[in-house]
């Protein structure tokens, strides 16, 4: 099945505004300017979608590198807590 791809001029989407954040909700409409592809409307939810899944992929590439930089670090902290304990765990009151 061959995907409809919605595109319309600026000019066009400037008089067909609310026709076109219609069409939107179902499918991202194209506009072109000057005969190259300029922006893209889209439904709010698909917007929130890409907003989020951009995050996650960032969010796991920034803890990818965070590891990297400081894994052997944080592995000999969390064996000093191991061996030594909190330290002023003593003077907490539970």
């Amino acid at each position: 099945m061959k995907e409809f791809v919605m595109r319309v001029t600026a000019t066009e989407a400037k008089n067909r505004f609310g026709s076109l954040c219609a069409q939107a909700k179902r499918e991202p409409v194209f506009v072109e300017k000057a005969g190259h592809l300029d922006t893209v409307i889209l439904s709010v939810e698909l917007y929130q979608a890409l907003r989020s899944s951009v995050g996650k992929a960032d969010l796991a590439a920034r803890k990818k590198a965070f590891e990297a930089d400081f894994g052997e670090w944080l592995a000999n902290q969390n064996a000093r807590v191991d061996t030594l304990g909190i330290p002023g765990a003593d003077l907490r009151p539970w």
